[in-house]
């Protein structure tokens, strides 16, 4: 297996909920080291060009409404295949299919404000991570 890295934002409806200590327990009970994580309020210029792959479907005005809505936490996960181990952790999109245990089922108030986002592909990841990061941000 490989060591990798993953992008985690927890979203704004986590975060107004101070739900960050609780999430990031989960990660690392998944065996997820936090390597970078940082607090920040994004801009709607930031959400659009961050889920501009989603431009085109119906959800996206929404999607960028929410994340913009209050703060996120942006972070590096590492550890062994930790884009699949992210997701495992995460949870189904959709709270209500998401096995428990999971973040979004455990956090989650519907499948939009679902709690956390995580990177689908180690490609991707590099790209999210880069999005929001610098090389000197990483501390292993």
């Amino acid at each position: 297996m490989a060591v990798e890295r993953t992008l985690s934002i927890i979203k704004p409806d986590a975060t107004r909920r101070n739900l960050t200590g609780q999430v990031n327990a989960k990660l690392e009970g998944a065996g997820l080291r936090i390597v970078a994580q940082r607090r920040i309020r994004l801009t709607r210029e930031q959400a659009e060009s961050f889920y501009d792959v989603h431009r085109e479907r119906p959800f996206y005005g929404d999607l960028v409404a929410f994340m913009t809505s209050g703060p996120v936490v942006v972070q590096v996960l590492e550890g062994e295949n930790a884009v699949m181990a992210n997701r495992d952790v995460m949870g189904a999109t959709n709270p209500a299919d998401a096995a428990e245990g999971t973040i979004r089922k455990a956090f989650a108030e519907s499948i939009e404000a679902n709690s956390v986002h995580g990177s689908d592909s180690a490609e991707n990841a590099a790209m999210e991570i880069a999005y929001f990061f610098s090389g000197c941000d990483i501390v292993g």
